[in-house]
């Protein structure tokens, strides 16, 4: 039973009370009684508001439920869709020509193009590697990866042959990126030979390297002939460091299972360790105890012969959650409990804007070792807002955590993830909202397909989820994302993102595919790991993104992104019907059942082929909401999908064999983790905007209490 304690008339955790009068106002010299007096009057005021948002969601969805329930059998009528969508107030008209005025923003968002790495702040060790990640060895990233064209190492130590693949791979990427005057780095003879074509190229040197820089990401090419590389190499050089992970989001939200106060402690304890910079994690790796620490900075000479640094850690994103959930870690006043019971809880998403803000109000106000942001800005990520009005409530929330733990408006930047069908369609009003704090949107396909299928439930059966990635709501997406973007300004002050490459061991076809996405003018786009932040970071060597984004088109109209992705005139055989199925299902257990039992939002899941997927809960979202919508529709049965889940709890516990904290799903189908896979597939249709999260915290506190 969690403790609780009264402040201000709210019920509070009273060790998460305690940590942030402590480890957070203390420091910042704030006085804590006034502090939770006007947290209070905060909620008075956005709890209503927070509610009245969500009961419109609803209540639009009733009317596009009804909408399409009235025309079953007819066929799609476009522009009635469209003259609907206006009239219920679900599309709204544009605004007027206007350009963002966000302003302070450091360099990694505003005008440099990188890699983003998302990462569950619950989990210490990769919240540590992650904010580690600005520079990666590019040695490291081939050698250990399919990334390099050639045989794999060797097992039982260092193996020559593909060390010397590995070395020629990173002189042909020295030769594109940094030409040499005359001659190839493969005939460099040492570190004074290094002569660019481009002078300005050239940085500085560090203690062993020389520092280089190329379409604003930095290189250090380390010359060592101590070690074993560097020792048999011809110039000497040891290694090169990619500067690589120029961003991390650290995830409150999608990647975490975080369902009661203890998760939400675990979250800001980890979240004040990055800030302050004193966060570690000690580990048993190879018979040995390690630990890891936040990176310094880079010390490097300049040309002019001053010292200087350049930051040693990715530039940190909180994301908090969304507008819907709520945590018991904190209740709102109930005059009929007893005291300090409380009544309802808040909205997390409320508590995670004024929690992260005044943990990272240390930072502007130069508590850290570090520092996080050198233009004195917080940036916190904002999900699944569903149009304008939710943006709007999002700005005025940060009006004001910023009036209670007085800071200059528009300290708190936001980033908008573009994954609600809503947002998608009023994209440029969205942005408007928040037009003086925006420094992100975001593409996302798998939440953006669960919300598409969700808000189109009724109109039939959709399509496969293979045959979505071609379709043309989805391509008109991806492009208008961009667009919009661009013509409202963001090029040069925010970054325009793209999703995530979810195969952390395909980094050979991610190298072939993700140069794709700056080639439709994202500055930034999401890695699973922090060697892919190292390979991907090549890819911005190739293109310039910001020259890409001046020759794109305009915006396109709405009709193709209203095109519902229904399978009208598809006949499936049996056969594919029940591979889809299958492969829904075994996504949806393989997820639920770490999430469930052992907690872990976001891991490498084997798929159906045994292939590793990043997955966190929008995966898991569109893969609940397909079955339901099959099921809605008669393509699919209630005892085909037990059959379904039957046979593939047994794939995934034969999956899971190798780990001796897994409790297999055969044979336990009334507990918590296949409960919850049959909820979020039967109870799908009903569940919010087809959102997970209710469910899956029903389960997870299930489970925690034994």
């Amino acid at each position: 039973m969690t403790e609780m304690t009264t402040r201000a008339g709210l019920a509070i955790d009273s060790r998460l009370a305690s940590f942030l009068e402590t480890q957070v106002l203390a420091p910042l010299g704030r006085d804590a009684e006034a502090f939770w007096k006007g947290f209070a009057a905060l909620l008075a005021d956005f709890v209503p508001r927070n509610r009245a948002l969500l009961a419109k969601r609803e209540d639009l969805q009733a009317q596009i439920d009804a909408w399409h329930t009235e025309r079953a059998g007819k066929p799609h009528d476009p522009a009635a869709y469209k003259a609907f969508l206006t009239q219920i107030g679900y599309l709204v008209p544009e605004p007027g020509a206007f350009q963002i005025g966000t302003q302070n923003v450091d360099p990694e968002i505003a005008t440099m193009a990188g890699p983003q790495l998302v990462v569950p702040i619950l989990n210490a060790r990769f919240l540590l590697n992650a904010a580690n990640a600005r520079w990666g060895s590019l040695y490291d990233a081939f050698y250990g990866t399919d990334a390099l064209d050639a045989p794999p190492a060797k097992p039982g130590g260092y193996d020559e042959e593909r060390g010397a693949a590995v070395i020629v791979r990173g002189r042909q990427f020295l030769d594109s990126a940094f030409p040499l005057a005359s001659g190839s780095w493969a005939d460099l003879a040492g570190r004074d030979g290094i002569t660019l074509a481009e002078p300005a190229q050239y940085i500085g040197a560090t203690e062993k390297g020389a520092l280089l820089k190329n379409n604003g990401l930095h290189i250090e090419v380390v010359f060592d002939s101590s070690t074993p590389v560097g020792a048999t190499d011809r110039a000497g050089i040891a290694d090169i460091m990619v500067e690589s992970a120029l961003t991390t989001i650290a995830d409150c939200e999608d990647s975490v299972a975080a369902v009661d106060a203890a998760d939400k402690l675990l979250a800001y304890t980890n979240w004040l360790g990055i800030i302050r910079g004193d966060l570690s994690e000690s580990f048993e790796k190879g018979g040995r105890t390690l630990t890891r620490t936040l990176a310094g900075d880079k010390a490097y000479k300049a040309a002019d012969d001053s010292d200087q640094t350049l930051p040693g850690r990715s530039l940190m994103f909180v994301r908090n959650v969304g507008h819907l959930m709520t945590n018991p870690a904190i209740r709102l006043p109930d005059p009929g409990s007893a005291a300090g019971a409380g009544g309802s809880e808040i909205p997390e998403g409320i508590m995670d804007a004024v929690f992260t803000s005044a943990i990272s109000t240390l930072d502007v106000e130069g508590h850290g070792r570090f520092g996080n942001s050198r233009a004195g800005s917080i940036y916190i990520v904002k999900p699944k807002m569903h149009g304008p009005e939710e943006c709007a409530f999002t700005n005025d929330l940060f009006d004001a955590v910023e009036d209670l733990l007085e800071l200059p408006r528009h300290t708190i930047k936001v980033g908008v993830m573009d994954e609600e069908r809503r947002t998608s369609a009023n994209l440029a009003a969205c942005i408007h909202a928040v037009r003086d704090r925006i420094v992100f949107i975001n593409t996302g396909f798998l939440d953006r397909t669960g919300d598409e299928i969700h808000t189109s439930m009724r109109a039939g059966p959709m399509l496969r989820k293979g045959a979505m990635k071609g379709s043309d709501w989805l391509k008109s997406y991806e492009a208008r994302n961009v667009a919009i973007g661009l013509k409202h300004g963001l090029s040069g002050k925010a970054q325009i993102g793209k999703g995530m490459w979810a195969a952390p061991d395909l980094m050979g076809q991610m190298m072939v595919e993700k140069i794709g996405h700056l080639r439709a003018g994202a500055n930034t786009a999401w890695v699973p790991s922090p060697t892919a932040a190292t390979l991907h970071a090549l890819h911005y060597h190739a293109e310039d993104v910001f020259a890409i984004q001046q020759t794109l088109p305009e915006p396109a109209g709405l009709d193709a992104l209203l095109t519902i992705p229904l399978a009208e005139g598809v006949n499936w055989s049996e056969a594919e019907i029940t591979e889809e199925l299958d492969n829904n299902c075994q996504g949806l257990l393989g997820y639920v059942v770490r999430w469930v039992d052992a907690g872990v939002g976001c891991s490498k899941v084997p798929d159906i082929n045994d292939i590793g997927l990043m997955e966190d809960r929008a995966t898991l979202r569109i893969s609940s909401q397909h079955i339901a919508n099959w099921l809605l529709h008669g393509v699919i049965t209630e005892a085909q999908v037990m059959d379904s889940l039957t046979r593939m709890a047994a794939k995934v516990d034969a999956q899971n064999a190798g780990d001796p904290l897994y409790t297999p799903l055969t044979g336990n189908e009334d507990a918590p983790a296949f409960s919850a896979a049959k909820d979020l597939i039967f109870k799908g249709v009903e569940q919010p905007s087809g959102y997970t999260e209710p469910l899956l915290h029903h389960w997870r506190q299930v489970a925690k209490a034994g």
